[in-house]
């Protein structure tokens, strides 16, 4: 069996990899480097000029072939490195007939319990995302900000008081409405210094969030073990990482107690799969990051299938965040889409591969949306991490 084609594919906001081999197997792979789909897609192609010809089961040699040829490093070639490598294991496991999660081992676990996205400009807005997820079973919220989602293109200015003492009391309200059925899993997107962070989780601790997600920037792994050092409440981080090295250096300065690998950014299913190990041995949580499609969802249940630390699965809704701003239909862009159950879980499937395909219409029913280059600004124009 030798892989024949390697062709990136643009949907909606996005990128996709199809690897196609000569004996009729199509691997379906996604990237993880969503503000540079571009430079992913070119780098795809380059990749293709290597690839086509080989053995698609060369899995790990394959990996290490690209990772090691430029010297290179950073988000698109490491994501197109792990849209290939799904894609690859997604045509291992046809080939086998079989998940890829027997061929990692096994599963752990039938269902993953998973987390769903709660979006609001308003801290009465969050309020009700909270209520409905409760209402529609969920057993914890995400995405879920003290410092509400607002656009991008207002300018920002808070005391230092009102933004620790608001912020504060916005935990408190989330937590009045989930009650104790639903965990809460605090997101800053890195929008604290280390000073802020420890004080704002000094202040929520009392409101047992499940995780304090990207206090602070992830630049300085030292600034994260300090800010986990400080406070009682669990650090999620890692969805900007690359490598399962900067986990392990991450894991050495105890700068986490929950990692948050993107099995479309950190190296694929092979890549993920190490960063779980690595965290397993530190007694460490893993809590994939997947803000993506239903083919990053499958990828990543791969993972929490055969990883025996796995603690919670995160589940995009229906929206990009916006009001009116829609994801594509699951069911329309891929077939065997994973489905919550009702009860906070979703099934890990046992189809062949990754269990699922790219619907044949998917490229023209949803054409490819840019990304616009927006970033939010300071009162005093200087750019604010949200």
């Amino acid at each position: 069996m030798r892989i024949e084609s390697v062709t990136p594919i643009f949907v909606d906001r996005y990128l996709f990899v199809e690897i196609r081999t000569d004996t009729g197997l199509v691997g379906l792979g996604e990237s993880g480097a969503w503000g540079f789909q571009e430079g992913t897609a070119a780098t795809v192609e380059r990749f293709a000029e290597y690839l086509v010809g080989q053995d698609p089961l060369k899995i790990e040699h394959h990996w290490q072939y690209l990772y090691r040829w430029t010297h290179f490093r950073g988000s698109v070639v490491m994501g197109a490195v792990s849209a290939i490598d799904i894609a690859l294991w997604d045509i291992a496991g046809k080939h086998f007939e079989t998940p890829v999660h027997q061929l990692l081992g096994g599963k752990v676990r039938d269902r993953a319990r998973v987390y769903y996205h709660v979006f609001g400009e308003t801290t009465d807005e969050l309020c009700e995302g909270i209520a409905a997820a409760r209402g529609e079973g969920y057993t914890a919220v995400g995405h879920l900000t003290p410092f509400v989602d607002a656009p991008r293109d207002e300018s920002y200015f808070e005391t230092h008081v009102r933004k620790i003492e608001n912020a504060a009391a916005s935990v408190a309200r989330y937590r009045e409405v989930a009650g104790t059925d639903v965990d809460l899993c605090i997101e800053i997107h890195r929008r604290l210094a280390p000073y802020e962070a420890v004080q704002l989780g000094l202040a929520i601790q009392e409101y047992t969030p499940l995780f304090l997600e990207d206090p602070v920037l992830p630049d300085n792994i030292d600034e994260m073990a300090y800010v986990a050092s400080k406070i009682n409440i669990p650090i999620a981080t890692g969805e900007r990482y690359t490598s399962h090295w900067e986990f392990q250096m991450l894991l050495a300065r105890g700068g986490a107690q929950m990692v948050r690998p993107d099995v479309c950014l950190v190296g694929g299913i092979t890549g993920a799969r190490k960063i779980a190990a690595i965290a397993e041995a530190s007694h460490v949580g893993v809590v994939p990051h997947n803000p993506l499609s239903p083919v990053s969802t499958a990828a990543c249940l791969q993972i929490a299938a055969t990883a025996p630390n796995f603690v919670l699965q995160e589940f995009p809704n229906e929206t990009w965040g916006s009001a009116g701003d829609m994801r594509p239909d699951p069911a329309k862009l891929v077939t065997g889409a994973a489905l919550h159950d009702g009860e906070g879980f979703v099934h890990i499937s046992d189809e062949p591969g990754i269990g699922v395909a790219l619907q044949a219409d998917a490229e023209q029913r949803y054409p490819y949306r840019k990304r616009q280059i927006l970033t939010r600004l300071h009162v005093d124009g200087s750019v604010v991490d949200q």
